[in-house]
């Protein structure tokens, strides 16, 4: 086996081979940073002899965890080493702490079921209960004065509030501040956490803050972790915050096995609570000499002419003040290699009179053509436009001027999601079946919002004019009725917006959108993806307020909280389009990215923009206060004055190293002063020194290919697998393109089962069996049914629950007295195949000699073996593969696997398998297939699943659809 080791430089084996001890990698941009990271792990594996579940590897992003996941899970199956990924602590610092939250729930504020909030959510939650915080004393120093209206204030509470979170600040010291605003944020923090406690909910910033609170509060539980992760390693630690530094230095306690890789003059995230002073204080924080400090400054990405502009650019600033320097010193070098004697920075300029754009646009147009021309270009995803923003119209401008000429662009993060033809026409079909909807929407006399006059011609006018067409008949005969009942509406409904949402999509004005054709395209389905997030918001919408179906009695609110409210919230904030992972430079489209979505990334040709922008300040009076105040729990670092010029370095520095073959600095020219001068003076000498693009030789380029990302996706054996044997097309609808599903109320019940099993379960593992009694287990269950239905919003009848409390009683009642035959509850395994991951989640009981027997839990009546032998036979092929996994995890010998169903009265609830080792090539082969069908979008069925179709959201559309069944199943 060749040691991939043998392909690294010096300065990649020194870091490799650094594995005691504090360690500091600063890995400049394109230098071998993933590789260099892979390979240590590796190391640790191989030559320490580190268990892989002993390692804690943290990455900035969900993308880069997959990335690297996806690469050492190659790297140790190419050197035969097995192992079960999920016991590898690899991810996010925010899916990590989740993680640990999880596992040690118990001794934290959680209850089972909680909530967990992305931005919106947790800013609409908070502008649901404003008059909560409006209450308050001096709340408005923290939220703003009531008049900037509601939205506002909740948007400036939540960054305070964060704040708290991210800085790790404790509000009890803040209560007794001197300074009246840091005593209305203590105040505002402690009413949101009541409420968070209340609804049993937690934010993204809350993650970090409760996973702090649980090891600081909790030795036994923080030793644990300890005696677990031996080894901690952190990418991009240049852009980590306080809280973020406390937990690690905590994890890594007096081992100090703690490795951090970043880059200080690529922190961007400063506007997120990240502090650039972790990785420049990093060798601080322990004795002197005993952290061994790697630089990798060879570059392995770029032209020598792009390395030689940004180490400039460095260079132009003076980074130190004081005595102190507010960067690593380096000086990034080209890669031994031969390269086009061609200049490799370029200016593009053109100059407009005031609000045109003619010059400007034609100018980006030359350019792009003349690439293609060159016969350099293969595809359009090789270049990549970077900008400050992608919302400002002058870009939107650009993108879309580009598209009118021939050039797609791939913008997920423009805004343009309300632009969208098949959302406008959707809204539109809403505010049709909603007639009343130009007078209700109105809350008083003369009343008016800009977002009416989106909604009256963009939406409404566009549906209408479809309406009409011939081919469109069908849909206004079933419309139209329904409009003049909604009108006057007097009973109840049994559907709500969502329903309305999902019988709309049987009609062809959208169902083009969705078919398979559709999906191939340039924008792979980007339409169909788009109504699948629509789906997502409505059901959003009904959830936040409580619409189960249409009430007369509430109808004319809801309209208004649906299309005053949340639908403008989110137009004005921006929903971000579909964006596929494993794939960052979608084929047939130039990209149009910000700086900070480029971030890690590489394109063979990059346009930098915005070099009107200048350097901004980012902080208030309130950071003044609490900086200068001594709450933090460090003394200031950079000069406040010059931290918006030392960011601004940052920024652009990113982006110019981003480029392999060509950079661009382009600049729609400007006179004037201040924000009117385009290049600002900070760009203004480095853009004139440049050649014009039209002086080069653009067929003397060569440009590299995009980068493909090879990501192992993950599926489960229920939610993906299964789903996907019983009905590939309810996979592709509700896996695939995530469209929400409304009709899951019959999971409730065995959620309910499942988890106070489990609280059984884990009782009895920490040693506590003598607690487990009918008592405790009502208890269990009671407040596992009174979070689950309170996140859920779905009740069961008194029935209903009673008969899930008998399931749970039924089992106590069998094994009290056998709990000592319990070994592992909800044990998460994996299969590391070459080109997936598969996982699954089972609980272990004690065998006979030495050996374990597998559980699989069903909260169902036990099946007629006869009649349901072909599920049988799924379910017993399922547990073959877990017990295989579990053998190769543990070395235990699995003897038998169980089905144990709860809901078996009288008779035996086991159905019992002995191991058969050769049907598990088989049934491994089985999923392979499947997987095979799913990455290369098969999704035809052999025939429509009848009983599955009955409560399935989609069955409108199947019922219209022109089917294409697959003859080979038949």
């Amino acid at each position: 086996m060749k040691d991939s080791r043998s392909s690294a430089n010096p300065q990649q084996l020194a870091a490799i081979n650094a594995s005691e001890g504090p360690v500091l990698i600063i890995a400049g941009p394109g230098s071998g940073k993933t590789f260099t990271l892979v390979e240590r792990i590796v190391h640790l594996i191989t030559a320490k002899k580190v268990a892989p579940e002993s390692l804690l590897v943290v990455t900035f992003t969900d993308k880069a965890a997959r990335e690297l996941t996806t690469r050492v899970s190659n790297r140790l199956a190419e050197l035969d080493i097995r192992f079960n990924l999920n016991e590898m602590y690899l991810g996010t610092f925010h899916s990590i702490c989740l993680r640990v939250l999880e596992e040690f729930r118990e001794f934290t504020r959680l209850k089972r079921s909680f909530t967990l909030f992305d931005q919106f959510d947790q800013q609409y939650f908070l502008y649901q209960r404003i008059n909560d915080f409006r209450e308050l004393a001096d709340a408005q120093l923290v939220m703003g004065d009531d008049q900037t209206g509601r939205w506002a204030q909740s948007e400036q509470l939540m960054k305070w509030l964060n704040k708290v979170s991210e800085e790790a600040l404790d509000p009890r010291v803040l209560e007794k501040a001197p300074d009246p605003e840091v005593r209305a944020l203590a105040r505002c923090f402690l009413k949101y956490q009541e409420l968070l406690d209340e609804n049993n909910c937690l934010d993204f910033s809350g993650i970090q803050y409760e996973a702090l609170q649980l090891l600081r509060r909790h030795p036994d539980v923080l030793a644990q972790l300890r005696d677990k992760i031996t080894y901690l390693m952190v990418d991009e630690y240049q852009d980590t915050n306080t809280i973020q530094e406390q937990i690690l230095l905590l994890l890594a306690g007096e081992r100090s096995n703690l490795c951090v890789v970043g880059d200080d003059d690529q922190g961007l995230y400063r506007f997120r609570g990240a502090t650039i002073r972790n990785i420049l204080e990093f060798p601080q924080l322990f004795p002197p000499d005993s952290c061994t400090q790697v630089r990798l400054t060879v570059n392995y990405r770029s032209h020598p002419g792009i390395i030689d502009f940004y180490n400039e650019w460095m260079e132009r600033l003076d980074w130190e003040e004081q005595g102190k320097t507010f960067r690593f010193p380096k000086q990034i070098l080209p890669r031994e290699d031969s390269f086009p004697e061609v200049p490799a920075a370029v200016r593009l300029g053109a100059s407009d009179e005031k609000g045109e754009n003619e010059n400007w646009h034609a100018e980006v147009l030359a350019f792009l053509t003349a690439l293609r021309d060159s016969g350099r270009l293969s595809d359009w995803n090789q270049v990549a436009f970077l900008f400050r923003s992608v919302k400002n119209d002058r870009v939107l401008e650009l993108a879309r001027f580009l598209e009118g000429h021939g050039v797609p662009v791939y913008s997920p993060r423009s805004n343009m999601f309300f632009e969208r033809e098949e959302i406008r026409l959707m809204i539109g079909a809403l505010i049709f079946l909603f007639p009343q909807f130009p007078k209700v929407r109105q809350w008083a006399e003369g009343a008016q919002l800009a977002i009416w006059d989106y909604y009256d011609h963009q939406c409404f006018r566009a549906f209408t004019d479809e309406l009409r067409k011939p081919e469109n008949s069908r849909m206004l005969e079933w419309a139209r009725p329904l409009a003049k009942r909604h009108a006057v509406l007097t009973q109840t409904a049994d559907y709500a917006f969502s329903g309305l949402f999902y019988q709309l999509l049987q009609f062809p004005l959208f169902s083009h959108f969705l078919d398979e054709e559709a999906m191939q395209g340039v924008d792979k389905g980007r339409a169909a993806r788009n109504l699948a997030t629509f789906s997502k918001l409505l059901t959003k919408f009904e959830y936040l307020h409580y619409v189960t179906v249409l009430n007369p009695e509430y109808l004319e609110r809801d309209l208004r909280n649906l299309f005053n409210q949340f639908f403008r919230f989110l137009k004005e904030g921006g929903i971000g389009e579909y964006e596929d992972e494993a794939e960052y430079a979608p084929k047939g489209c130039v990209s149009f990215l910000t700086i900070h979505q480029s971030k890690g990334l590489e394109f063979p040709v990059v346009v930098c923009g915005s070099l009107e922008a200048v350097p901004r300040k980012q902080h208030t009076d309130l950071d003044e206060i609490l900086e200068g105040g001594g709450y933090l729990s460090k003394a200031r670092f950079e000069p406040l004055e010059r931290i918006k010029h030392f960011d601004f370095w940052r920024l652009y520095y990113t982006a110019f190293s981003r480029a392999q073959n060509l950079l661009v600095l382009a600049a729609q020219e400007r006179d004037g002063k201040g924000l009117g001068k385009s290049p600002s003076k900070y760009f203004g000498d480095v853009f004139r020194a440049l050649p014009d693009w039209r002086t080069v030789n653009l067929t003397q380029f060569t440009l590299e290919k995009v980068k493909e990302i090879n990501l192992k996706r993950e599926y489960s054996f229920t939610s993906h697998i299964t789903l996907f044997e019983n009905c590939a097309e309810q996979y592709r609808f509700f896996k695939e393109l995530e469209f929400a599903a409304i009709r899951v109320s019959p999971m409730l019940f065995g959620t309910l089962v499942h988890q106070t099993i489990e609280d059984i379960h884990k009782a009895v593992l920490r040693g506590e069996e003598h607690t487990v009694t009918p008592d405790a287990i009502d208890a269990w269950f009671s407040t596992n049914y009174a979070m689950l239905s309170k996140k859920e919003r779905v009740f069961l009848a008194p029935s209903t629950l009673e008969a899930a409390r008998k399931h749970v009683i039924r089992y106590y009642e069998r094994e009290n007295g056998n709990w000592d035959r319990i070994k592992e509850t909800e044990v998460e395994i994996s299969l590391v195949k070459d080109d997936y991951i598969l996982k699954g989640n089972v609980d272990l009981i004690r065998g006979d000699g030495g050996t374990v027997e597998v559980v699989d839990f069903k909260s169902e009546k036990k099946p007629d073996m006869e009649k349901d032998r072909e599920r049988l036979r799924r379910y017993q092929s399922q547990l073959e593969v877990y017990a295989h996994l579990i053998e190769e995890r543990t070395g235990q010998k699995v003897s038998r696997m169980h089905l144990y169903y709860t809901g078996e009265q009288d008779g035996n609830p086991y159905v019992s398998f002995t191991k058969d080792d050769r049907a598990i090539g088989k049934t491994v082969s089985r999923f392979d297939e499947i997987v095979h069908r799913i990455e290369s979008a098969d999704y035809r069925i052999a025939a429509r699943p009848d009983r599955l179709c009955e409560n399935c959201d989609m069955r409108a559309y199947c019922d219209t659809k022109n089917w294409n069944f697959r003859e080979d199943d038949r």
